[in-house]
């Protein structure tokens, strides 16, 4: 097959979603298929809104037998306000029911702004036999596919990762509705296949009127025998973190939607509580939360680890290293950093958000408590410090699941099939 991926960022940015795609189109060109990725050259995630930040310059390069295309991102006037106020205003347009979904489509095409993709598109000859996109949140790229597809008369996949909220019902909340407006949940409906996440995500579109012969359930897998092999010793003892005490660790970018200060807030109350609890956070640290760090008292800041983002090395170790693993989130349609913890047999705590409650079973292999409830996790954080056995119980549950359902081996094949099944049904034109 030759297939054409297109996502906001790719290799080396190693997100959550990055790594999913980038894992899919390896494996796909490992097997002999010709993978191009489309792509911006974003490398710091806030270079979508803010062209201050990180860019990279190399337009085509090659990874793992993938072509890579990246494609520069171009800003309105005043981007760092005008990117969120477009988003407001489109989330706006959705609630005016009356209002034709085109026009926040077309609106959309701002947010981000990759003029060159559209033309490239437009533009070239080569031949594809299948489209696939990913990630809801940045439908302008979405829309490009999908409309490059119906010119070429070939199948159009899309992963959409959907960030379905804490509300009460999925999508139902104030965050959750940005990622579910009525432009982007039509994308996902004139998709030819759609890979979810979870079956929460999956019933989520099914119920908006998507047929549920087209939906895979086919979320992230691991590596276990390469992201083996952390250092537990080497990690403390570079950190100058006792043996005694409880390290709670948190993967992710650092941001409130992700839970960071709240797990930070938590554990401030158990050193309040005279506890021994040493807090190590990993990820790319975002404007809003370098700004409450800055807030924060001096002897708080001190006690913190704040490593940013890290090489797989040093991941690695941490993993090893750590007692808990917390990731209170509500903007993850999966967290593949839970199976990472999982492997280690670490526990792990989750916010109650829709999608993730497919993943973590309550009590099984970790905890979840609601998002924002900063005296929940750090009493689900002090519980499993005084009881050891339990977090061997809860972190041995979880490794029993990625094994059984959850490895890269598991679902590579699931993804080729389908592919394989749209070309077969809808050849190229």
């Amino acid at each position: 097959m030759r297939i054409l991926h297109i996502g906001p960022r790719y290799f080396p940015v190693r997100g959550g979603a990055e790594i999913y795609f980038g894992e899919i189109s390896s494996y796909l060109a490992a097997q002999g298929h010709a993978v191009t990725v489309a792509t911006t050259d974003v490398l710091d995630f806030e270079a979508f809104w803010d062209p201050r930040r990180r860019r990279l310059t190399e337009r085509e390069t090659r990874q793992d037998g993938v072509r890579i295309l990246r494609f520069p991102m171009r800003y309105p006037p005043f981007p760092v306000v005008a990117y969120p106020a477009i988003r407001r205003l489109l989330w706006l347009l959705s609630l005016a029911h009356p209002l034709p979904v085109v026009l926040a489509a077309r609106l959309a095409r701002f947010t981000p702004w990759v003029p060159d993709l559209w033309r490239w598109l437009q533009a070239t000859d080569e031949p594809f036999d299948l489209v696939a996109g990913v990630n809801i949140c940045f439908e302008s790229l979405l829309e490009a596919g999908l409309l490059f597809a119906r010119r070429r008369g070939i199948p159009f996949v899309i992963y959409p990762l959907t960030h379905l909220g804490a509300g009460p019902q999925p999508g139902d909340d104030a965050l959750s509705r940005f990622y579910t407006m009525r432009h982007q949940v039509n994308l996902v409906l004139h998709s030819d296949a759609v890979v979810a996440q979870t079956p929460t995500e999956r019933d989520f579109y099914v119920e908006r009127g998507l047929p549920l012969e087209r939906v895979l359930v086919a979320g992230p897998g691991i590596h276990p025998q390469t992201l083996l092999g952390g250092d537990a010793v080497r990690f403390r003892s570079r950190y100058h973190i006792p043996e005694t005490a409880t390290l709670v660790l948190a993967i992710s970018a650092m941001a409130y939607d992700k839970g960071t200060m709240h797990v930070v807030e938590a554990v401030r109350r158990l050193w309040a509580q005279g506890r021994d609890v040493e807090l190590v956070l990993i990820g790319a640290v975002l404007t809003p939360f370098r700004h409450y760090l800055e807030r924060l008292p001096a002897v708080v800041r001190e006690r913190l680890h704040v490593l940013g983002t890290v090489d797989e090395d040093e991941k690695r170790d941490a993993l090893a290293a750590a007692d808990i693993f917390a990731l209170p989130s509500r903007t993850d349609s999966f967290g593949i950093v839970y199976l990472e913890a999982w492997v280690y047999r670490k526990p792990v705590i989750g916010a109650r958000t829709w999608g993730i409650t497919d993943v973590i079973a309550d009590g099984e292999d970790g905890y979840l408590v609601p998002f924002g409830d900063v005296a929940a996790l750090a009493e689900k954080i002090a519980f499993l410090a005084d009881h050891p056995e339990i977090r061997t119980a809860l972190g041995t549950g979880g490794a029993q699941k990625v094994y059984a359902r959850h490895t890269w081996e598991h679902k590579h094949a699931l993804v080729q099939r389908l592919y394989l099944d749209l070309v077969k049904t809808k050849p190229c034109a």
